[in-house]
Parts: C-alpha cells; structure tokens; sequence
C-alpha cells in the first residue's frame, strides 16, 4: 500500500510539470532478482485536445516498432500477449489516468531486455514512445567497497539489493563480517528514477592484516526458499614498510659487497636503491639486492633504501665504509675578487679515515684540520700581495694529494716609484712602472708641449707586461736643451693615477729594464719610424718651410743629427722628426 501511495505522488509530480504533448516517463534501467517479480513505473501524456472515450496501451519487447513483430508483453485491448509473457505481466496503473506502470512476475534471465510502451487512443492516434527501460535480472547482491580502502581508516562497505517488487521484499545479512564491526541496515531507499533498493552498511577500520578478507553478504525473501549470495575480497591498500636490510657493512677497497632490503605493502613497493641521490638499481618486488663488485673509494658512503607506493613511504639507510687514500682534493675554482673584498676559498676531498687538510701559499701554512674532508680558508679585505698560487693538500696513512688553485685581485693602478725620466745626450726616456689588475692603459702626457702619447702609438712608446707589473718606456730624440715636464697617467676599470715622472742624470738608459729581446724590438721599432718620418718631413720641406707665431708651443723634437748605439752606418739621418 505505502508502494502505490508513493507510486501515484510520483506520476501526480511528472503530470503537473508536463501535459499536453506525447510523451512518457519510466525509468531507464531497473533491476530484480531471478524468481521475484518486477514493477515498471510508468506515465505517458498525449495532446490535450484529444479526448478518447477509452486509452489502449500496449506493452513490447525489444523494439517499439509494430511492423517488426515484436514479442507483445501486454495488451489491453485483446490481453494476446506473447507465450514467454503469459501468466506473468499485468497492468498495475490506470490507462485512463495515463498510468502505464506494467508488472512482470516470475522472472526468468530471458526477460532481461528493453521494454516500450505505445498510447492507443483510437483510429490514428496510437504512438510508440521512444522512452523505454532496461530490465535486468540478477542473482548477486551488489556489495559496493569505496574505490580505495586504506589501513588505519574508516571505511563504510554497504550491500544494495533491487526491491522493486511489491510481493516481496528482500531482508539482507553480512557474512564473515565477524571482528570487522556491526552492520547498519538502512532499510528501503527510493533512487532517482523512482526505482527502490535495500541497503546495508558495515562500518570498520581495516588493518594491513585483513587485506585479501573475504565479505560476503546475502538476500533472503521470507516464506520462499529464494536466497541469493555475493562475496568481495578486501583490497586494503597500506604504505611499505622495510622488514628487512644490512647493517653497516665494512669492506677493503676490491672487495665484493651485498646489500639486501626487503619490505612489505599494498600494492607491493617500488624498491630503489640510492646513493647521494642518484638510483643505482629499482624494481618493484618485495625485495631487492645491490652487488657491488670490486668497491672503489667512490663507493664509499651512505646507501639509501626506499620503498614506495601510492600511499606512502619508508625508507632505511646502510653506511658502507671503504679505506683508501685521499681523493684530489677539489677547490671552489679560480677566484676572482676585488682588493677589499672578503674572499671564502672551500677545499674538499673523500677519504677513510678522513685527511688532515693544509692550504699553503709560498711554502707558508695559512689553514689546517685535522680528520675533517673540508677546510675553508678565509681572507677578509684581499690586497695585492695575496695575489697568485695556492695549494691544498690533503693526507692520511694511504697516501697524500695535492691541488693548486690561483686567487686573482683586482685593483687600481698603482705606479710605483722606480717610474722616472732620464737623458742621455740628446735622447730621453722615460719608464713608467704600473702595477695594477685588470692590465691598465698607459699614456705619456708632456703639458709644456700640449702633447699625449698612449701606448698604442707603438712609434713612440713600448710596453711589456710582466705578471702584475706592466712597463712602458717613451724615447724622445733631439733633446740637446733641458728635458720637457712628463706625466704618467695609468688607468683601468678600477681608477686612474697619475704621476709626473722625475728625472734622473745621464749616466744609464732604460733599455735593460725590458732585456735585450725588448730592447732589440723596440730599436727596430725606432729605426722604422726614423725612416717614416725622414722621408715625410723631406716631402713637406720641399713646399713648404715651418713658422712659428709667438704664441705657439715648439715642437717636440725627436730625432735631429743622430745615430742609434749599435746601429749600422746607413741608419744615420740627419733630418728633423716632430711631434706636433
């Protein structure tokens, strides 16, 4: 009674939201047990201006076409229905009341199929609905587990039977739920379609230990002997966990060494085996082994064993301690830094034992530890003088090794104070001494004669650099009188510094501050500018002969009547060079 009660809201509902039109309403699949019967909801409309005296329905099988022939379930109009159908469907709603609801007895699995419903009002007005449902006959209950059940976690497991049929009603039981927990019976839910279920839920936290538990649950119909059966094996899903590894495992370099982990989850672990993060070796199994053959002091170190799955990890390590001499220790690089700076120089290496670390300079201790694999050396506001070549040497009872590293400061020009003029008859040369890194630019200045000369003017100027001392020397001819007011301006990207070049007596040139190679360049240098400038100045005397206002500076003369110390005859000149 409470069945039908429900049934007709339903159809009152779906009538007042549509009319006026063909159409039905029925549920698109619905399902009963073997041997119990079945209701098929069902509601149709037609247009409101037809007004039969009598509504027809038929009921069919599989198709909704009439000129098919399909098997007919039920006609009102003849009650000829199909043999696999009679005695076993009826009618349950009003065709006046446009309620179409068919029952189905005595349900065998070839009843499963499709089932259409057509209106006939009379003469044309008969209409096969396209709506239809599916009816399915079962024998299981249906035990519904989440997708994902996890140990250490509540988890509701429920039992859905079909009770669709309004003669008999299912009551459900659990099967070996015993130490599980206690089951909830909801008892009959409606679902959306306006077809009826029984539920049962069993509420339990699984453990790692009842994976693979075999729940059942089961339908009975009272007064009958039907009685129907479903199992489902638990799938419990847990993280690894390792249950077996080595120990700290001891080994002479060469040796061969095993290391074995084996560890228990669901679903069964991804096993790697790991060193300073790198994967030497990964498989999914319950175990797995690392040989190592032949241990090099490489292998030394800590091993990690990690066992993963989807929901969760463990992981277990294994120190493998291998004795061998110092590896070359490694150094942070060439270091670059600028005078003032704080400059941090790290020194490592691997051994076992672990090494006494040394960073020397020249001979001299500036860093040491003892049984330590890094030295850091500090050197806070770097100058000049420390400059140049380390080396960290590393040692213990299996040997010694050694790595050298340079620190480059850079600074500021520096011209240091050997820089100075001197004369020579009538030739003066003037050294300029620049310390300074990164190499600096040089250039001559004589302010008496509004004259600059860089060293890129290779005529007038040679240079030679020597680690951080770069010298550059000007030669100047044909200065009988008192030399002029040089200036030595050095710069690079750190600054500018000048100086004025004092000058020195007569008694020795500057040719063996650069050598005899430098020297021998720098007079080949001379002899092709003495010959440039002869025979230029020749060309111009011929047009023209030079004057001088009042007010201009004189020349500065570089060569007038002279002959190059060493030179052969034919490099005597006696024309007049200038530098204007």
């Amino acid at each position: 009674m409470i069945f039908l009660t429900a049934l007709s809201l339903f159809w009152i509902m779906i009538s007042a939201s549509r009319g006026g039109q063909w159409g039905a309403w029925m549920p698109s699949s619905i399902s009963a047990f073997e041997g119990t019967c079945v209701s098929i909801p069902c509601r149709f409309s037609f247009p409101d201006e037809l007004r039969p005296a009598v509504v027809h329905g038929v009921w069919y099988f599989n198709s909704p076409y009439p000129k098919n022939y399909p098997p007919v379930v039920f006609k009102s109009r003849t009650q000829v229905v199909h043999e696999s159908f009679q005695g076993r469907s009826r009618l349950l709603g009003d065709l006046g009341l446009r309620n179409c609801t068919l029952l189905l007895s005595n349900l065998s699995p070839e009843l499963g199929g499709k089932y259409y419903f057509r209106g006939d009002l009379g003469g044309y007005n008969q209409y096969t609905f396209s709506e239809h449902s599916v009816l399915d006959i079962i024998n299981t209950p249906n035990i519904v587990v989440p997708p994902e059940v996890m140990a250490g976690t509540e988890v509701e497991v429920s039992c859905m039977v079909p009770d669709n049929c309004p003669e008999l009603h299912p009551e459900l039981s659990w099967l070996g739920h015993e130490g599980l927990g206690e089951p909830t019976v909801l008892g009959r839910l409606r679902e959306e379609e306006g077809t009826w279920v029984q539920v049962s839920l069993l509420h339990f936290v699984p453990t790692r230990e009842t994976n693979g538990h075999r729940l059942g649950c089961q339908a009975s119909f009272p007064n009958t002997t039907l009685q129907f059966e479903g199992y489902a094996s638990l799938d419990i899903k847990y993280p690894p966990v390792i249950v077996e590894i080595n120990s700290t495992v001891e080994a002479i370099e060469g040796s061969h060494v095993s290391l074995f982990c084996g560890a228990d989850s669901n679903p069964p672990p991804l096993l790697t085996w790991m060193r300073d993060g790198t994967v030497l070796r990964e498989a999914v199994a319950e175990s797995l082994s690392l040989e190592l053959d032949e241990v090099t002091p490489a292998e030394d170190g800590v091993y990690l064993c990690l066992a993963e799955n989807t929901y969760g990890q463990d992981n277990r390590t294994v120190g493998l301690s291998v004795m061998y001499a110092p590896w070359k220790p490694t150094v942070n690089g060439t270091v670059v830094a600028v005078e003032g700076e704080t400059v941090s120089i790290l020194c490592s290496t691997q051994s076992n034992p672990d090494p006494i670390l040394t960073i020397f300079k020249e001979k001299q201790i500036l860093a040491t530890v003892i049984y330590e694999s890094e030295l850091q050396l500090e050197l806070p506001a770097v100058t000049p003088e420390d400059d140049g070549e380390y080396w960290c040497v590393a040692e213990n009872q299996y040997g010694q090794r050694a790595t050298a590293f340079n620190l480059s400061v850079e600074f500021a020009p520096v011209i240091l104070l050997e820089s100075h003029c001197a004369a020579a008859r009538d030739t003066v040369q003037c050294l300029c001494v620049v310390k300074a890194n990164p190499e600096p630019s040089v250039a001559f200045e004589l302010p008496l004669r509004n004259v600059t000369v860089n060293e890129t003017e290779r005529e007038f100027v040679y240079s030679e650099r020597s680690g951080l001392l770069l010298t550059s020397i000007l030669t100047l001819r044909g200065q009988a009188q008192a030399p002029p007011r040089v200036i030595c301006t050095s710069h690079n990207l750190y600054g500018t510094k000048s100086l004025e070049l004092p000058f020195q007596g007569a008694h020795r040139l500057m040719w063996a501050k650069i050598g005899p190679v430098g020297a021998v360049v720098a007079f080949a240098i001379l002899i092709a500018i003495v010959c440039y400038i002869t025979q230029t100045r020749r060309k111009k005397n011929v047009t023209e002969s030079p004057s001088f206002s009042g007010g201009d500076n004189p020349p500065v003369v570089f060569s007038s009547d002279f002959r190059i110390s060493g030179a052969p005859e034919k490099y005597e000149s006696r024309q007049v060079s200038t530098l204007e």
